[in-house]
């Protein structure tokens, strides 16, 4: 039985004998960083000088840098999603021109109008609803053209009323189209 402990005692300091880890404390705010910035985990590697298996490793070994890492991927992606909605159904921002008026610049306020993008509905709509929107789609719930059309023109409808409600009292609303919320 000593001999054991012995053996267990010598495979643990063993373990502790091998070559010291590169991972620091400031590991967890540097990556959620690069992971803000749309890193992957292949650009961490490089970042840090590591393998891509080490950057699984700390993963799995170090809580927060996991953590770190899920939340800036979070963010990062919750920030774009948000984008590509308000892109999608169009949107309204203040802004400022600067102009030149009888030898005086003048900032003049005006709010700056962006329609509805088609690009961006026909991507969100084919990655949200696959099952309406993608290219091939199954014979049993296949849209027909006019069904297409009909929810597409819904869709643009409520974006544009959204549009004029929120610029006129400046509530984010959404109306959902009664044919998209299926």
């Amino acid at each position: 039985m000593p001999a054991q402990k012995d053996r267990a005692a010598g495979k643990a300091s063993a373990r502790q004998r091998g070559r010291p880890s590169k991972y620091r404390d400031e590991f967890p705010e540097q990556a959620r960083k690069l992971c803000l910035l749309g890193a992957t985990d292949e650009d961490m590697a490089r970042f840090f000088e590591v393998a891509k298996s080490t950057i699984t490793l700390w993963v799995r070994e170090h809580q927060n840098f996991s953590a770190a890492i899920k939340n800036g991927k979070m963010l990062a992606d919750a920030t774009i999603a948000d984008s590509l909605y308000q892109r999608a159904k169009g949107y309204s921002h203040r802004s400022v021109k600067i102009m030149v008026v009888d030898k005086c610049v003048e900032q003049v306020p005006f709010t700056e109008h962006y329609p509805p993008d088609p690009t961006s509905m026909i991507f969100w709509l084919k990655n949200r609803r696959p099952d309406l929107w993608r290219e091939k789609q199954s014979e049993s719930s296949a849209m027909t053209p006019e069904e297409a059309a009909q929810a597409a023109q819904e869709a643009i409808a409520a974006a544009m009323a959204t549009t004029a409600a929120s610029s006129a009292n400046g509530s984010p609303s959404a109306p959902v189209s009664p044919t998209l919320a299926r």
